[in-house]
Parts: C-alpha cells; structure tokens; sequence
C-alpha cells in the first residue's frame, strides 16, 4: 500500500476537525494557539518573540494576530520595564473568559476518555513524533521548566527553585510553566 500511514491520516483528519473548531467565537485558529500559548508560559516566555518561536509562524503573523487580540481586548501588551522594545504580553479577564470556552475542550476530553479506558498515556508517542518533526524543521522544542537542565530546586523550600541560565527564582507555578529558554 502507498501513502501515508494509517497514523498520519488519521492525525491529519484529527488535525482538520481542530481546524474547523477553531473558528470558534470570532477568533482565528492562530489567535487560539496564542491565547493558550500564553495561559501556560511563564512569566519570561511571554513576548512576541517567544510566541513567534513556539508557534514557528513569521513575526509579521504573530504581530498581526496580536494586534487584533489586543483590539478584542483579550490580551495586553506593555513595554518591559529598563527595555522600552521589548514588550511582555498577558490575557486579560476577558481573554481569560474566553479560554474557558475553548473549542480545544472537547478534543481534550475524548483524549482522557480513551486513555482512561485504554489505561495508557498517548502523549510520549505524540512528543517524540513532534520532537522529531521540529527537529527535521530546524524548530524549537520548548519545554516545562522542571524538565530544563538550568532548572535548580532549592533545597528545603517547598515548589521553590530557580532558573540557573537566568539567574531568577522560580516559584511552582513557574516550574509548570512553559519556557523559551528551555533546554532539555
């Protein structure tokens, strides 16, 4: 048989129904990711560059996606304090509200569902499949603070760690984070 394998159609017919999906509430799909991208990066993963780079989209598609977030008033952007080009972006309440309608629900709930039923954890197939294809495409990898080689837990204090390459304290919510800077 020739074409792609089974796996692949079925991840490119679970890909088109996301798609689809993502047209939800007035918002284009890249204004989605964005939005999500930015409910789980940490505090020094979220600018426009980092987006740019989790993402793998153009810097003018990025810009452009912000902008018409920031018109709808679902996210911020402010100018990082000593450094007036750089800015640090964040949800408002309203973006916010809108993540808990997240079109992206439903597919993560038949994703528990049938590894709950299955008894099994489909997402290390997955990321080694995305760890591959990034890597093919010259792409970042990206990663959760914990997993990072610069991450340093701090000795006898609960959650508490820090971040060895930028010199900063890290508290839990940190080191569930998302982060640029990440280095497995």
């Amino acid at each position: 048989m020739s074409g792609h394998s089974p796996t692949t159609h079925l991840l490119e017919r679970l890909s088109r129904l996301i798609q689809n999906e993502a047209h939800a509430h007035g918002l284009k799909p890249v204004q989605w990711e964005i939005l999500r991208f930015l409910r789980l990066a940490n505090r020094f993963s979220r600018t426009p560059s980092a987006v740019t780079a989790y993402l793998n989209l153009t810097k003018g598609t990025v810009s452009q996606s912000l902008n018409a977030l920031e018109t709808k008033q679902l996210v911020t952007k402010e100018p990082v304090a000593g450094d007036r080009r750089r800015l640090t972006l964040a949800l408002t309440v309203a973006g916010r509200e809108m993540l808990a309608g997240d079109p992206m629900d439903a597919l993560d709930a038949a994703v528990r569902s049938v590894e709950a039923a299955r008894g099994e954890d489909m997402s290390g197939g997955l990321r080694a499949v995305l760890s591959d294809l990034l890597r093919r495409r010259g792409g970042r990898a990206f990663g959760v603070c914990r997993t990072c080689r610069h991450y340093r837990p701090e000795p006898g204090a609960a959650g508490r760690a820090r971040c060895a390459l930028l010199n900063e304290a890290l508290g839990p919510a940190d080191s569930e984070a998302i982060c640029v800077e990440h280095d497995g």
